[in-house]
């Protein structure tokens, strides 16, 4: 089906719904690179007044991606609530804008249609709204989940600690890791990206953080970042797994060129079940996704960047994860360019993933290539803090040195739990108050207070 709009004398023709929202989203690298841009502003708002005017319907029986071929598009069908779609399935996507927006939509209205609602009708509307709308629509629809601790709740905000180390050298991390803690970071978990996918390497990791857990009992989980692969190979070998990661993405094709598939990712959150690990809930899968991941693969087929980031969040929450982290400005200029392209994805990525009921965090991150600095950095974490993010990332000093790139400090957290009053997880907070780290307020108690734990964990772990 095609789709006209007019402009004063020009007349604008898109030969598809696909090409419709590729046209009408906002200007970004990665589709410009893609060739399915608008080649003008002027096409960009003739784009958008046509998509305004799709029945929300219209998604459900003109795919994207065909049925027959694409695994992800069977999976956003086949799990379609008719029932939770009835709600709003009279709706054009201007028209579910508005009601988004709305002040009698609130969030026990948001979470009844949720599966009622797919991720390309998410995208859609995201096209038409502005990064207040985003926002706004984004706060009112929190996402709770629980593992050993709860994330998500309303005025809370988590961090992952990521104590990477170049040579995945244990003392190292461990000093990150410790350096973390004593700024009350942590809560969402403790995640390392190894340097090495050796499975030895990948026990030493979990073996260290799960005893020095269980030696504080410390109310929080742990994750090392490997292929789905070799943590199933880990849960075989006895390994401490708590939380199960692998990098997704919104196609088929594009999953395959991570090595995996629905039925394998099926596999992993079967087995990290069986440990029965999670103290206060069962959610355990960890995924990471990024627009751009479907390009840089060869697998959009013609589908813009964010849609297909959005269809991602569908294969998240096929599997109840405990979290879910897009790493928004991790895959270069090419995807994003600078930093209000990068500003508007994190924002369209936090959207949509909560409207599709999933535990958005957000890497807000950029490459050293990328026109961008802290200052972008600054202004986004300060925006999705105001959304109702559940948790960002704590680097040491904001800067990974085993990764290379640029994200978020334990001092960043700090930041923005002041200004916007944002607690952590409760069990964690209880926790960090009951080691005098922080007071009842939440607010980090002076070094000697602290300077007991932190020396005994040192004398265990041998960090001089």
């Amino acid at each position: 089906m095609s789709y006209t709009e007019s402009i004063g004398s020009r007349t604008y023709r898109f030969a598809d719904l696909k090409t419709v929202l590729a046209k009408a989203s906002p200007q970004r690298s990665g589709d410009q690179l893609a060739g399915i841009a608008a080649a003008s502003e002027e096409e960009r708002v003739a784009a958008k007044m046509a998509l305004a005017q799709v029945p929300l319907r219209t998604f459900l029986i003109d795919p994207l991606i065909p049925y027959e071929t694409d695994e992800v598009t069977r999976l956003i069908i086949d799990d379609h609530s008719p029932q939770a779609f009835a709600e709003i399935s009279h709706l054009t996507v201007g028209d579910f804008r508005n009601w988004l927006l709305s002040t009698a939509t609130d969030t026990a209205a948001l979470t009844r249609v949720t599966q009622g609602i797919t991720p390309e009708m998410v995208a859609a509307v995201s096209k038409l709204m502005r990064n207040q709308d985003l926002i706004a629509a984004a706060r009112k629809r929190p996402v709770v989940t629980r593992f050993r601790n709860t994330v998500g709740l309303p005025g809370h905000m988590s961090v992952r600690l990521q104590p990477n180390h170049p040579t995945d050298d244990v003392k190292g991390i461990a000093a990150s890791m410790l350096d973390g803690l004593m700024y009350g970071c942590g809560d969402a978990m403790i995640g390392i990206n190894p340097a090495s996918d050796n499975l030895a390497a990948i026990t030493k990791l979990l073996l260290m953080i799960d005893e020095f857990r269980q030696r504080y009992q410390v109310p929080t989980q742990s994750c090392v970042l490997t292929h789905v692969t070799s943590t199933i190979a880990a849960i075989e070998k006895g390994a401490p797994v708590d939380l199960v990661f692998q990098s997704i993405a919104g196609t088929e094709k594009a999953n395959a060129s991570f090595g995996i598939s629905l039925a394998l990712l099926q596999e992993a959150y079967e087995a990290g079940l069986s440990l029965k690990r999670g103290t206060v809930g069962s959610n355990l899968m960890y995924f990471e996704t990024g627009q751009g991941s479907a390009l840089s693969a060869d697998a959009h087929f013609g589908v813009d960047q964010q849609t297909c980031e959005a269809r991602a969040y569908a294969v998240a929450r096929k599997f109840k994860p405990f979290l879910v982290n897009t790493v928004v400005g991790f895959i270069g200029p090419e995807y994003l360019y600078d930093g209000k392209q990068i500003t508007r994805a994190g924002l369209e990525d936090h959207f949509c993933g909560k409207l599709l009921g999933v535990p958005m965090g957000c890497d807000i991150c950029y490459t050293n290539h990328a026109e961008a600095d802290q200052d972008d950095m600054d202004n986004l974490l300060t925006l999705l803090g105001v959304a109702g993010i559940n948790f960002i990332m704590g680097v040491p000093g904001a800067d990974d040195v085993m990764l290379n790139y640029q994200s978020t400090s334990f001092h960043d957290a700090l930041y923005v739990r002041d200004v916007l009053g944002l607690r952590r997880a409760p069990e964690f907070e209880e926790w960090l108050e009951s080691m005098q780290i922080i007071d009842e307020r939440g607010a980090l108690i002076g070094a000697s207070a602290r300077q007991p734990l932190l020396e005994g964990a040192r004398d265990w772990m041998g960090i001089a």
